[in-house]
């Protein structure tokens, strides 16, 4: 029998005829992974949760126990002097930043909120004063402007010579004007 999990693996692919593309191809595991795990080069994998979930996908699908294969690697690891491969059994007490009483009163948290609201509430305030500013000045404006366009029109509509003259030409100013 062979001494590792990976020639075990091997050796069970090869006793059934399938080829490593096919398995690379089914179990979308690169073919380079699968030579590493084939040669027990487990450095060349990406390590941890998915060299064990390479190994379990490798044998379920050439026929082998999937977890006397993990127990293989497992072992294997371990004797070759990895053991970062292992559960974290120790648990994990993160800082809880509430615990730290509180360095600024409650009275000048209060105070400050209120200052920051009346800033925001006079920057609104000043905001909406422009605008109505700006639309009162362009009101103000188009308003001109139409007075001025009727004062043109009002002043075209009298007759001068010159404008009688630029209309008809110098002959009909001529009869025009018997």
């Amino acid at each position: 029998m062979a001494a590792t999990i990976g020639e075990q693996l091997r050796l069970a692919r090869e006793g059934r005829g399938i080829p490593l593309r096919e398995i690379s191809d089914q179990t979308r595991i690169s073919m380079h992974y699968l030579e590493a795990i084939e040669s027990n080069d487990y450095r060349r994998l990406p390590g941890g949760i998915f060299n064990r979930s390479f190994v379990k996908a490798y044998a379920r699908y050439v026929g082998y126990d999937e977890k006397e294969a993990v127990e293989g690697y497992t072992r294997y690891m371990r004797d070759s002097g990895d053991p970062g491969e292992d559960v974290v059994t120790t648990p994990y007490h993160s800082k809880v930043y509430t615990d730290v009483p509180a360095t600024r009163s409650p009275v000048l948290t209060v105070v400050l909120a209120i200052v920051i609201l009346a800033i925001l509430t006079a920057a609104a305030l000043g905001m909406l004063r422009w605008a109505q500013r700006r639309s009162a000045n362009v009101n103000h404006q188009s308003t001109s402007a139409a007075m001025r366009s009727r004062r043109i029109s009002v002043h075209s509509s009298i007759v001068t010579p010159a404008v009688v003259a630029s209309d008809f030409g110098k002959a009909d100013y001529a009869s025009f004007q018997q």
